[in-house]
């Protein structure tokens, strides 16, 4: 059987939230697991996924670095970054990571960039790694509220979503991308959030995706524009 190692990192700590998804959700799934797989012809069934999860601080300066650290101790095949968005009303699938550090809001270390590139020889942005299109298609069948965002911000999640995508460029063959949670919430609510179980399944079901495109891509599954 094959074995697959995939990395999930969440950020550690937002003012003002008890229950942080970028947490509890990569936790979950390394602890629940990925689930069974459709049925003897679903790539999964061919397949072992090891889930390895890291906390990344709200940090310009050391968001990437935890998470390099633990991608060479690892030596993923796929890397998926997820944060918090509080005003989104579902799950967001980020597209696009820019090369740009804009903020009046300052970070963990109290540092605020402002119109700054997070790599001055880099190219001005990169598309996500993810399978968008089998993701949304997943979460659909699950009647989990998501949507498409065409940029992660240019806060700490965009500049840790490109340095990702930076150094996956640079790899054989690693998939890369990010995921924007909502704030935790109760179901059917006018207020922004979801349920965390439901946040949890829209994590698996990013991971199953992601691992079922790594071993079987196809045009079919990428979504962008």
């Amino acid at each position: 059987m094959r074995e697959l190692n995939v990395v999930i990192s969440g950020f550690d700590h937002y003012d003002g939230v008890d229950v942080n998804p970028a947490i509890e959700v990569p936790k979950a799934i390394a602890e629940q697991g990925l689930g069974p797989a459709s049925g003897p012809d679903d790539p999964l069934d061919q397949v072992e996924v090891t889930i390895h999860v890291v906390s990344i601080p709200v940090s310009f300066a050391k968001a990437w670095p935890t998470l390099k650290e633990t991608i060479e101790a690892t030596r993923p095949d796929i890397v998926i970054a997820t944060g918090l968005k509080h005003s989104a009303r579902g799950v967001m699938l980020e597209r696009c990571a820019t090369n740009l550090m804009d903020t009046a809001k300052p970070d963990a270390d109290n540092v605020t960039p402002r119109r700054e590139p997070i790599d001055p020889d880099g190219p001005a942005s990169y598309w996500t790694r993810l399978p968008l299109r089998s993701i949304l298609n997943d979460f659909a069948d699950d009647s989990i509220p998501a949507t498409l965002s065409s940029d992660a911000g240019t806060f700490v999640c965009n500049s840790l979503f490109y340095n990702l995508l930076n150094w996956t460029a640079t790899q054989e063959r690693v998939l890369g991308g990010f995921v924007s949670f909502p704030l935790v919430g109760p179901a059917h609510s006018s207020q922004n959030g979801l349920p965390l179980e439901q946040q949890i399944a829209a994590g698996r079901d990013v991971v199953r995706e992601a691992v079922r495109y790594y071993l079987k891509p196809s045009s079919s599954d990428i979504l962008i524009a």
